[in-house]
């Protein structure tokens, strides 16, 4: 990441500013403490001018400076560049069919507080989600170690579901209630909420739940300096998250990545979707309980079938094999399309990984596309469990990241985006 070295035909010096101090901030929000000597060679600007830049962050109330707890060598040591969470935080939310979580991330991707709620699956409306919801966030934001001055820099949503990429409309949930959730202006209801309960006017953000997994583990997990990751996320449905050339593959609406909806057995049984023979029917938590022969539906029946397994049960053995065989089936398809360096297996899929990655690598290899596929790492989450809910933070920030100064000026003229302690 490097900062503009010259005045291109056009660009002013105020562009020229309002780059370099976002390519400063989100440096240091990617990176953690960063001395000002490392920023200087990361962006190759003089330290003058980096200085300026810090200076400018800091009385913005966005990092502070720190001494280095050790420092080596003659000269006075390098200031660090710090930035500044709790004071700036984003709330992120991550709605699934059977569980919520919503969190408190501080600025630098550290989670300061989270509460979830994991329940039987069901068809919960969106007002039962909306007030779970608003209790978590009225328990985060009334956390004792919340500064007064404290910055909620935005919100950001993970939902299992196609969400159109203009308005963050949710056009189609096929795992939830469908009469429900079907067109669902979730962005606005959420604003509503937040504005009315807490005072918060921060952008809020809606994104599916795989294509946030694919952001968080490009950015701070698994796949930090690939540029083709597909990330896939397996829960009662199936979804892919596309990084292709360092850019998020989100296709023409937002919808890309529906990967459990490519029908790979015509046969097979009927989806939510109202399609026959999903990959996610094979391959999603009920297929996989229903292969075990489990009908409980807990969330912990996966991970003790693969245990089952591992100690020598037939019945979950074979079971094992058989989800495995479609696992690799589809992973070989996507695959050959996207020709990714990466795909990481989140969700359930980092479960069953350990017991199904050798079907998936011997399929990979098979027949004349090997070569086109034997390069590829696959791997489970970096960041476990918390990929979308990462995700979902990271998404938030991006207003501040892209232009930091121009953004607290505006949330300091509205006087809505401070931390809605006082209002809760």
């Amino acid at each position: 990441m490097r900062a503009r070295k010259g005045f291109a035909y056009g660009v002013t010096q105020e562009e020229l500013r309002r780059h370099n101090l976002s390519t400063l901030l989100r440096y240091v929000h990617e990176h953690g403490p960063t001395s000002r000597a490392v920023l200087t060679a990361s962006m190759s600007l003089n330290r003058s001018t980096i200085g300026a830049l810090t200076a400018d962050l800091t009385s913005a109330g966005l990092v502070q400076e720190e001494l280095p707890g050790r420092h080596l060598g003659a000269g006075r040591p390098s200031l660090v560049v710090v930035p500044r969470a709790p004071h700036v935080f984003a709330l992120a939310y991550e709605i699934g069919v059977d569980f919520l979580v919503a969190a408190r991330v501080g600025l630098g991707g550290q989670v300061l507080d989270r509460r979830e709620l994991y329940r039987p699956r069901g068809d919960y409306d969106i007002e039962d989600v909306m007030g779970h919801l608003e209790r978590f966030t009225g328990e985060l934001l009334s956390s004792g170690d919340i500064p007064s001055d404290a910055l909620c820099a935005g919100v950001g949503a993970a939902v299992p579901a196609a969400v159109r990429s203009t308005d963050g409309m949710l056009r189609f949930v096929p795992n939830m209630n469908w009469d429900d959730w079907g067109d669902a202006p979730l962005g606005d209801i959420l604003h509503r909420r937040l504005v009315e309960t807490f005072g918060i006017r921060a952008p809020v953000a809606v994104a599916n739940d795989a294509d946030l997994g694919a952001l968080a583990e490009r950015t701070r997990g698994a796949a930090i300096g690939c540029d083709d990751v597909v990330y896939l996320v397996g829960e009662v449905g199936v979804g892919a998250g596309v990084i292709a050339g360092g850019e998020a593959m989100s296709g023409h609406d937002g919808y890309a990545g529906e990967v459990g909806h490519m029908v790979v057995n015509p046969s097979g049984r009927l989806c939510r979707c109202g399609a026959r023979g999903c990959w996610e029917t094979e391959i999603g938590e009920p297929a996989i309980l229903a292969a075990a022969g489990h009908a409980d539906g807990r969330r912990a029946t996966v991970a003790e079938l693969v245990a089952e397994a591992a100690a020598g049960d037939e019945k979950s053995v074979r079971a094992l094999e058989h989800i495995g065989g479609w696992i690799a089936l589809g992973v070989a398809n996507i695959v050959t399309v996207f020709n990714p360096s990466m795909v990481i297996f989140g969700g359930l899929f980092g479960d069953l990984f350990p017991a199904v990655e050798g079907q998936i690598r011997a399929n990979l290899l098979s027949g004349s596309l090997g070569v086109v596929r034997e390069g590829v790492r696959l791997v489970t989450p970096g960041l476990g469990a918390d990929s979308t809910l990462i995700g979902a933070a990271e998404k938030a920030f991006q207003p501040l990241l892209a232009d930091p100064l121009g953004f607290v000026q505006e949330e300091a003229r509205r006087g809505g985006a401070r931390s809605g302690a006082e209002a809760s």
